[in-house]
């Protein structure tokens, strides 16, 4: 209680025995002399307890001075770093503090006691670093993982050991309608999917560490049905050995696989067209052979109309196959292109020439009106021969007897184009939309003409896919119908390359 108070320990001091004797001899000898009659008792007594009183003072002095370097060093002794710390640059400062022995035994030992324990502050300060900089790496990581999945375009849906919701991204919520569904929220209470729901309180109810699949169909916020093929895992905060005590949670990781199955499906659709298209010349060449062969044809008119018939069906199939491969090549790529700059009015002349004999059979009138000057393009003979053709063919077929096609060229600004019109049947606005696809005909005129429904979805791959250009049509029911080709100029091609 005194350390702290100086005047109450100076006070102390007086009492000390040196002091004390010193007053007592001081009255003694005045009490000795008073009894002599002497005033000079008075006088050293009061000289003792002047001389008492100026040692206490010194006392206090040298008390106050010595707990002033006590505390100076104690600070400097709590504020020491581990260099200051080195028993040789303490004990020089501790001489340089001019203490008293006990003094310098006192802060000694506290020394000894800092430093018996400086290493252990030292593996606890290491320590301490070493777990501030995991947490601060694992909050890093989970902050990236949140940012991860939260940037997934996949929904992902994630449920806890109680079948609790954990973990939902944006693409979840969007999805699944989840918005409004807090953490923590029973599966089956904030999903509306009785199947997502099954499959993942199905996973986290194995025993083992397992992986589901399966796909399923959902409406998103536009009401548009996607399929949808979800992959659900078992998860558990501790992995040992694929096998959790307290229970696995599961994740939902949603793939939306819309366009595979529309892939799949037109697939399906194209396999089913070419088996059709193949069975209806195949089935006429077997039925005229066996004819032939069981001698149904008596004379040789009758012989040479049923090979007729069989050699015309089997170049129906052979056109079929060559369509099909045709396209199969530009669309895989791999067609062999052969691209020279040529005159497109030299090709169109010599499709009109080829088709000439089909369109006099049916007393249909072949206009071509060509540009009189030169268009130029860089073209594969063979390619944009077969596609003016393909058009051509097309509307002779559908323009009934003596009807009009009309084969026309032009040059506009940085493109030539060239169009085949005629006066048939005419299209529909939805049979234009769909007129391009693989093994489509218009169902009222299949019985107008044989088809393979090839022709014109081949045209579009070779004006659009190899020489850049684009094919389109526009007609009307009963009236006819266009179709227009752009192609670039051989310039065009040349300055962008």
């Amino acid at each position: 209680m005194t350390a702290n108070r100086p005047g109450i320990f100076a006070l102390f001091t007086w009492l000390c025995p040196i002091v004390l004797g010193l007053t007592l001899v001081a009255i003694s000898t005045a009490t000795i002399l008073d009894q002599a009659g002497a005033s000079l008792p008075v006088i050293l007594a009061l000289v003792g307890v002047a001389i008492a009183m100026v040692v206490s003072i010194a006392q206090r002095a040298s008390y106050r001075q010595l707990s002033q370097n006590l505390y100076i060093q104690l600070e400097k002794l709590s504020a020491m770093s581990t260099d200051d710390l080195d028993p040789e640059r303490f004990q020089q400062q501790l001489r340089q503090a001019n203490l008293s022995d006990r003094a310098q035994r006192i802060l000694t030992e506290i020394y000894q006691s800092i430093d018996q324990d400086r290493e252990k502050i030292y593996e606890f300060q290491q320590k301490s670093a070493s777990s501030e900089v995991r947490a601060h790496l694992a909050e890093t990581r989970t902050a990236q993982i949140n940012w991860v999945i939260e940037g997934l375009t996949e929904p992902v849906l994630m449920v806890n050991q109680y079948g609790e919701i954990t973990l939902k991204n944006s693409a979840a919520i969007k999805l699944l309608g989840l918005k409004d569904v807090a953490e923590g929220t029973p599966l089956e209470k904030g999903l509306h999917c009785e199947s997502l729901v099954q499959l993942l309180h199905e996973t986290r109810r194995r025993k083992l560490k397992s992986t589901r699949l399966a796909e399923i169909e959902l409406e998103d916020p536009d009401n548009e049905k996607h399929w949808y093929r979800v992959t659900v895992n078992t998860v558990s905060e501790g992995e040992h050995e694929g096998a959790s005590e307290s229970g696995f949670g599961a994740v939902a990781v949603m793939r939306d696989i819309s366009g595979y199955k529309a892939i799949q499906r037109r697939n399906a659709e194209f396999v089913s067209a070419v088996s059709h298209e193949m069975k209806t010349p195949l089935a006429g060449i077997k039925a005229y052979t066996e004819l032939l062969a069981d001698g149904e044809a008596e004379d040789e008119e009758t012989r040479d109309e049923f090979l007729g018939v069989i050699s015309g069906q089997a170049d129906r199939l052979q056109r079929l196959i060559d369509n099909l491969l045709n396209l199969a090549r530009i669309e895989a790529g791999v067609v062999s292109v052969s691209k020279k700059p040529r005159s497109l009015n030299d090709l169109l002349d010599e499709a009109a020439a080829i088709v000439q004999p089909t369109a006099e059979q049916k007393h249909i009138t072949l206009k071509v009106e060509l540009s009189p000057m030169y268009l130029g393009v860089l073209a594969d003979r063979d390619m944009i021969l077969q596609a003016a053709i393909n058009l051509l063919s097309n509307a002779i077929k559908y323009t009934p007897d003596g009807g009009n096609v009309t084969l026309r060229s032009r040059m506009s600004d940085r493109e030539v184009h060239f169009e085949v019109e005629d006066t048939g049947v005419g299209l529909s606005p939805e049979d234009c939309e769909m007129v391009f696809e693989k093994f489509y005909r218009v169902k009222k005129d299949q019985k107008m003409a044989s088809g393979t429904g090839l022709g014109l979805p081949l045209a579009k791959h070779i004006v659009e896919d190899v020489h850049s250009g684009t094919l389109t049509v526009k007609s009307e029911l009963g009236k006819g119908s266009t179709f227009m080709i752009a192609l670039p100029t051989v310039q065009v091609i040349e300055h962008a390359s």
